[in-house]
């Protein structure tokens, strides 16, 4: 995402925070660093491995600097929502899940706002690895993000648990991402959630479909231009407000958290809860994952005019030729 309301979220990134100037589409005027316009490629050294991983982010203090907003950012946002996740459960409403799903709209619209200028407004690992993926920002950056993104959500988490009861805390899982709670039954505890397997699926589809609904606008910079980046983080607010009703409502069991749809926020409660918030945690990491895997090739699917974000050489496939390129070297 970027900071330029005049451009795709994540356009101008690259030359914001890291200092380097991006890669331009051919029918931009300006080349810089490694081009890649046609008619140039003969005259311009190929891009090393180093350079398309962008290695030099991890020695980059503007991108240090930036990771600061997505670790602050994502800590808001999981004291935020796992205190609505507590707070709605407890009250006697009749459609808990419906409140909740609003109220995650609305906080995750204002903090993609408040952290948006600083890094990009990712505070999410699913929005940084589809980001480096498609290429809009290095694999490194990504990977600075998502730590600093999981290192918030843990100090969330302790937030969290430092202002609410113990009992509030055991009840209700620090509201982490669960599958299955253990709760009194007429002949003793009795287990109740949903399946691994449900589990994993749904956080594939609810995970796509929150990148195809939602995040494919920042990343077409005609359609982040047209709609302003206040629309396209209130789209984005409100997509995942209603797969978060979807996802629980869908399994209808009460056990079960809802799709998490941020493996960084789930990862934060059970580092500081521990205990079940444990089990079936990896479905919370590989179901994302995959769901970006997805995204990304569906990108490379679709027409080319359909698909209009910034031509950047960080792109995965980009990678994959440099490697083999490399290998092919070699063996000569």
């Amino acid at each position: 995402m970027a900071a330029n309301a005049n451009s795709g979220l994540h356009d101008d990134e690259e030359s914001q925070i890291s200092g380097r100037s991006k890669i331009q589409p051919a029918s931009t005027p300006v080349q810089e660093n490694w081009i890649v316009d046609p008619d140039q490629k003969k005259q311009q050294l190929p891009p090393t491995l180093s350079d398309i991983l962008g290695l030099d982010d991890l020695f980059s203090l503007e991108v240090w600097q930036a990771s600061v907003g997505e670790l602050l950012g994502t800590a808001v946002l999981v004291f935020m929502l796992d205190t609505i996740v507590i707070s709605t459960i407890e009250s006697d409403i009749k459609m808990p899940n419906l409140v909740l799903s609003a109220l995650a709209a609305i906080i995750i619209t204002i903090l993609l706002l408040a952290v948006h200028p600083v890094s990009g407004g990712h505070i999410n690992p699913i929005i940084s690895f589809s980001a480096a993926l498609v290429g809009i920002i290095s694999l490194s950056k990504a990977l600075i993000y998502i730590v600093a993104q999981c290192i918030g959500a843990t100090l969330g988490a302790l937030a969290l648990k430092a202002v609410v009861s113990s009992t509030i805390e055991q009840s209700f899982s620090l509201g982490g991402c669960t599958l299955t709670v253990v709760t009194a039954g007429p002949n003793g505890p009795v287990e109740i959630g949903i399946g691994t397997a449900q589990a994993f699926w749904l956080e594939i589809f609810c995970s796509f479909i929150f990148l195809f609904a939602s995040i494919w606008m920042a990343y077409d910079h005609r359609q982040a231009k047209e709609l302003g980046h206040v629309l396209v983080f209130s789209i984005v607010g409100v997509v995942l407000g209603l797969l978060v009703f979807v996802s629980t409502t869908v399994t209808t069991q009460k056990g079960y958290a809802g799709a998490g749809m941020n493996p960084a926020r789930c990862l934060g409660a059970a580092i500081v809860r521990g205990g079940r918030l444990w089990e079936g945690h990896w479905v919370f990491w590989a179901g994302p994952g995959i769901a970006c895997v997805a995204f990304y090739l569906y990108t490379k699917i679709i027409p080319r005019n359909h698909h209009r974000s910034k031509a950047y050489d960080h792109d995965f496939y980009n990678i994959v030729k440099v490697v083999f390129r490399n290998h092919g070297e070699r063996k000569d």
